[in-house]
C-alpha cells in the first residue's frame, strides 16, 4: 500500500461516470490507495506448487501399484544392503516434494523456534528411516494439499484489501467547455467539483452542491437502504450513486476519506499482531514440544516406531497459528464494512472483554444540534405569533438557540428590526416600529416590566426562550438537544447484555437526568469538566473494570485515552478521533453494538480453535501411542483438523464484492459468541 501524499492539482469541474470506470482504461492509483494488479498481488497458488503436488501424487500411485521394482535402492547402492527395503523413487519424490516443509524447518532451526514444519520434517525423516517411504510420500501429499487450501483461504482475506480498493473509480473526466478528457483521480484536489452520474461510484468525500439522488452507502456505513442526498448533504468515497446526477465539492481524497480509513484498517489487521495471535504462536510451539516428548515416551514404552511416528504426525497447531490472524483480519474487515474503523487487532480483542460502557451525552447519545421541541403560547396568543416574534429577534443572532428557532419558524420574509441588542446571559432586545420584542430568560422580561408571566414548571431539563412583544407576554419556546434515533435501542441492547452503563456529561444535572431516564441509564454523572471525566475513567480502570468509552468532543479526548478501548463518533472533533481506538462512521451507535458482536464472535472462534486443537491433539496422541492410529491416518487427522480450524476462522471474512447490509435490529446483541 503506497503512503498517502495529498495531491496538488488544478481547480475545475470534472466528471466521474461509469465510462470512467472502464476496466480497459489505463490503471491509475488513487491518492494514497494502491491499485491491485498481478504484479503486486501474485496468485495464491503458483503453478509450480500444482506441478509438485501432481508429481508426488503420481509417484504415490506408482509406488502403491508397484509400477517399478521396490528393490531399486539395493541395485543402485549394492554397498548399502541395509536400505534394500527402501522404495528409492518414493523416497526421492518425498525429498523433492517436501522441499517447502524442509525449507521452513531449516529456517525454524536457524531462529531457534519449534514449529510444526520442524516436527513434520522429523516425522518424514523417521518414516524414511524405518522403510515407510510410501507413508512419507502420502504424508507429504497431504501436507502440500493442505498448504494450498490454506493459501487459498488466507488469500481470501488478502482480497479484502484488493476488493475494497477496486471500489473506487480509477479515472475521472475533465470538462473544458464542450470538450471532455479522461484524467487520473490523482489529479483531483480539495475544492474541485466532481460530476457523478447515475451508476457511478463516488470517488471522494464531499458535499453535494447541485442535484438530488439516492446513494447506496452500504460499503461505508453499512446502511441497508439507499439514502437520499440533496444540496448540502455529505457523500462518501466508494458509495454508489443510484439515480440522479449530482455535483460534489471535494472535501477529502484518498486515505483521508472514510473509505480510505476502511482500507487502512483492513491493511493494519493484515500487518499487525494482536496479543492473542502471539498466544497462538506460543501454543503452537508448546504443542510441538509436547508431541516430541510424547513420541519419545511412546518409543521408550512400546519400542514401536510406527506408533512413535503416528504420535508426531497427529499433533498439529497450524490451524491455530494460521487461523488466529485470519480471524482477526476477518473481524476487522467485518467491522469496517459495518461502519466501524478498528485501528488494530488488539483493540478488537480488548473490546470483546469490556464489561463497562461509558457514554458521553452531547453528540453521542444526542445529535448535538438544538431543535425546538415545543411552542407554548400564552392565553390569547397563537403559536405562529410566538414564533414570528422570536424569529424577528433571532435573525441577527449567531447563537445556536437562534438557529433552532429560525429553522422552526420557516423561510418566510421577516421585517428587519430597527434596533438590535444582545444581552449576554439574558437574551435579545430589538425594536420593530414602535414595538419592543424580547426573546430570552425570565430575568430579561422581568427587568423590562413584562408582568403577566405565569409560573414555568415541568420543563427544567429544557432550554426555555420566553417571548414578549409590545410589553405583552406571548409565550415560551422549549429547545433541546434531541436523542439520536438509534440511541434507545443501542443502550437497551447493551443493558440486556449485562454491561454496566455509565453516562458522563458536562451538561446540567436536570438535562442529564432526563436523558438518562429516557434511555434507562441509572448511573449518571453531570456537570463534569474534561479533567473530571478523565479522573472517573482512571478510577474505573483502577478498580479492575474493562471500560469502553464513547465520545465525540474535544473534552472527551483525555477520557478516551484512559479507557481500555476508546471509541469516537465519526463527525466528532479531530482530537477525539485521533485519541480513539475505534471510529464510528455515520455517528450510529448501533454500529458500536454490531462491533461488539463481531469482537465477541471473533474471540469465540479463536478460543474454539484453541480448545479444538488441544482436544484433537490430546486424543490423537493418546490413540497413536496405544497403536490405534497408523501413520497415514494420523497424518489425515492432522491435515483435516488444521483445515477445519482455518475454515472456521474464514467464516468471519466479509462477502467481498457483494452488498453487505447492516443488521436491521441492533438490539439483537448476543453475549454468547456465535
Amino acid at each position: 500500500m503506497l503512503p498517502l501524499s495529498r495531491p496538488v492539482g488544478r481547480k475545475g469541474n470534472v466528471e466521474a461516470s461509469p465510462r470512467a470506470e472502464n476496466p480497459g482504461a489505463e490503471a491509475h492509483r488513487g491518492p494514497g490507495i494502491a491499485r491491485s494488479d498481478n504484479q503486486l498481488h501474485p496468485p495464491a497458488v503458483a503453478a509450480f506448487d500444482l506441478i509438485r503436488i501432481a508429481v508426488v501424487a503420481l509417484v504415490a500411485a506408482g509406488s502403491w501399484f508397484h509400477f517399478w521394482p521396490q528393490n531399486l535402492a539395493a541395485r543402485w547402492l549394492p554397498a548399502w544392503p541395509q536400505i534394500a527395503h527402501l522404495d528409492a523413487i518414493a523416497a526421492a519424490a518425498t525429498l523433492v516434494g517436501g522441499y517447502p516443509i524442509f525449507k521452513e524447518a531449516i529456517v525454524a532451526l536457524v531462529r531457534r523456534r519449534m514449529t510444526m514444519e520442524l516436527s513434520m520434517t522429523l516425522a518424514l525423516v523417521a518414516a524414511l528411516a524405518i522403510g515407510q517411504a510410501f507413508t512419507a510420500l502420502v504424508i507429504t501429499l497431504f501436507v502440500l494439499i493442505a498448504e494450498v487450501l490454506e493459501d487459498l483461504t488466507v488469500d481470501r482475506g488478502r482480497r479484502a484489501i484488493r476488493d475494497l480498493v477496486d471500489f473506487l473509480p480509477r479515472q475521472v473526466v475533465v470538462r473544458d467547455g464542450e470538450d471532455q478528457r479522461a484524467v487520473s483521480i490523482a489529479d483531483l484536489a480539495p475544492g474541485d467539483t466532481v460530476l457523478v452520474r447515475p451508476g457511478a461510484r463516488i470517488p471522494v468525500d464531499g458535499r453535494v452542491v447541485r442535484g438530488t439522488t439516492f446513494v447506496d452507502q452500504s460499503s461505508v456505513t453499512g446502511e441497508s437502504a439507499p439514502v437520499e442526498k440533496v444540496v448540502g448533504g455529505d457523500v462518501y468515497a466508494g458509495t454508489l450513486n443510484q439515480s440522479g446526477a449530482i455535483e460534489v465539492e471535494v472535501a477529502s481524497l484518498g486515505a483521508d476519506t472514510a473509505f480510505g480509513q476502511i482500507v487502512q484498517a483492513v491493511e493494519r489487521a493484515d500487518r499487525t499482531r494482536a496479543p492473542i495471535q502471539k498466544t497462538a504462536d506460543r501454543l503452537s510451539g508448546y504443542l510441538v514440544y509436547f508431541a516430541l516428548a510424547a513420541a519419545a515416551l511412546t518409543f521408550l514404552l512400546t519400542r514401536d516406531p510406527r506408533s512413535t511416528l503416528s504420535v508426531i504426525l497427529v499433533a498439529g497447531a497450524c490451524g491455530v497459528a494460521a487461523g488466529t490472524p485470519l480471524a482477526i483480519l476477518g473481524g476487522i474487515g467485518q467491522a469496517a464494512r459495518r461502519g466501524a474503523i478498528v485501528k488494530g487487532g488488539r483493540y478488537l480483542e480488548q473490546l470483546a472483554d469490556v464489561d463497562t460502557i461509558v457514554l458521553d451525552k452531547t453528540g453521542t447519545l444526542t445529535r448535538g444540534d438544538l431543535a425546538v421541541v415545543e411552542v407554548c403560547p400564552a392565553v390569547g396568543a397563537s403559536e405562529s405569533a410566538v414564533l414570528e416574534a422570536a424569529a424577528i429577534a433571532e435573525q441577527r443572532s449567531e447563537h445556536p438557540l437562534g438557529a433552532a428557532i429560525l429553522e422552526r419558524a420557516g423561510a418566510g420574509k421577516l421585517p428587519e428590526p430597527d434596533r438590535f441588542d444582545y444581552v449576554p446571559g439574558r437574551g435579545i432586545r430589538c425594536t420593530v416600529g414602535d414595538e419592543e420584542i424580547l426573546a430570552g430568560t425570565r430575568a430579561l422580561l422581568d427587568e423590562t416590566g413584562v408582568t403577566d408571566i405565569p409560573d414555568l414548571l415541568g420543563a427544567e431539563h429544557l432550554t426555555q426562550v420566553l417571548v414578549s412583544r409590545g410589553g405583552r407576554y406571548l409565550g415560551r419556546i422549549l429547545v433541546a438537544d434531541t436523542l439520536r434515533p438509534e440511541a434507545a435501542r443501542a443502550v437497551s441492547a447493551l443493558a440486556r447484555a449485562n454491561y454496566r452503563i455509565v453516562m458522563l456529561t458536562g451538561d446540567a444535572w436536570s438535562v442529564a437526568r432526563h436523558i438518562g431516564l429516557d434511555l434507562g441509564i441509572s448511573e449518571i454523572e453531570a456537570e463534569l469538566l474534561p479533567a473530571d471525566k478523565e479522573a472517573r475513567l482512571k478510577d474505573l480502570v483502577a478498580a479492575g473494570r474493562k471500560v469502553a468509552m464513547i465520545g465525540d468532543g474535544l473534552n472527551d479526548a483525555p477520557a478516551l485515552v484512559q479507557a481500555s478501548v476508546g471509541i469516537a463518533m465519526g463527525t466528532g472533533a479531530d482530537v477525539a478521533q485521533e485519541a480513539a481506538d475505534i471510529l464510528l462512521l455515520g455517528n450510529d451507535l448501533s454500529k458500536f453494538v454490531e462491533t461488539i458482536q463481531i469482537a465477541r464472535r471473533t474471540r469465540g472462534i479463536i478460543l474454539f480453535n484453541f480448545g479444538g486443537t488441544v482436544l484433537v491433539d490430546a486424543l490423537g496422541m493418546a490413540l497413536a501411542g496405544f497403536g490405534f492410529l497408523s501413520p497415514l491416518l494420523a497424518a489425515l487427522i492432522h491435515v483435516t483438523s488444521e483445515l477445519v480450524f482455518i475454515l472456521n476462522s474464514a467464516r468471519l471474512l466479509p462477502a467481498l464484492g457483494r452488498r453487505t447490509a447492516a443488521s436491521s435490529d441492533p438490539g439483537r446483541l448476543s453475549v454468547v459468541p456465535s
